[in-house]
């Protein structure tokens, strides 16, 4: 292309040079070449089309917006049962409040089912709602938080209750109480404190960090009425 451009500079120069030296300083692109006009493309067409900017790319990493279901509902007035009805249902599933009467969950395939029933249950109810999928084109961060807020409330509330646990078992120890009676009653207990744990955990589905200190509260727990179990076995033997 430089050879091309140097020929044709040389046709129209008053330049008679043989040596190869006059040549290049001939080819030397003057104000209205082509070649000048070459250099001024811009430098982002020379190296492919311009990069789009995509708006869902806000997370790190480049993973792309997640996904969540919205619930937009409106429930009757009259009567307050109907309200407390349908936010009780949405706590129990994990989800949080936007604002009144909006409350979202991250998109999974068991969340979608639930709130289609949920859905189906307030237009019965004589209300209005719609379900949406949507990402979040600013705020993902913020509502994930609040997600995530809500678990560790909810584990924190775990360890509050295994703490009570912990007091109730040592207080028995203490009084030399150790019947089979009261060891199957902390075992309820303890397996109600399984039960919601599990359900938290359920819906954790964002990695809240309340976690491992509510499974750490309930293997203490577990050890205790171990440790209770074998109290009681003991006093109860003697007795054979």
């Amino acid at each position: 292309m430089v050879r091309l451009l140097a020929s044709q500079a040389c046709r129209h120069h008053p330049c008679q040079a043989r040596d190869r030296a006059a040549a290049e300083r001939c080819a030397r692109p003057r104000p209205g070449d082509g070649a000048a006009r070459v250099r001024a493309i811009p430098r982002v067409l020379a190296g492919g089309a311009p990069r789009q900017h995509n708006r869902g790319m806000e997370r790190p990493g480049n993973v792309g917006p997640r996904p969540w279901l919205v619930l937009v509902y409106k429930v009757p007035s009259e009567p307050t049962r109907l309200r407390a009805t349908v936010w009780r249902r949405v706590k129990g599933m994990g989800a949080v409040y936007l604002q009144s009467g909006v409350a979202t969950l991250p998109d999974s395939a068991s969340s979608e089912r639930a709130l289609r029933m949920l859905r189906h249950e307030i237009i019965e109810m004589g209300g209005t709602a719609a379900l949406l999928s949507a990402s979040a084109l600013v705020g993902d961060d913020e509502i994930t938080a609040k997600f995530n807020a809500a678990r560790n409330d909810e584990y924190e509330e775990i360890v509050d209750r295994c703490q009570d646990f912990l007091e109730q078992v040592a207080k028995e120890v203490r009084a030399k109480h150790f019947t089979f009676a009261e060891l199957e009653e902390n075992e309820v207990d303890l397996a109600k404190l399984r039960g919601w744990f599990a359900k938290v955990e359920e819906r954790d589905v964002l990695g809240g960090s309340g976690r491992p200190e509510a499974l750490k509260a309930l293997e203490e727990c577990a050890a205790a009425i171990d440790d209770y179990a074998n109290r009681v076995y003991v006093e109860e033997s003697d007795e054979l």
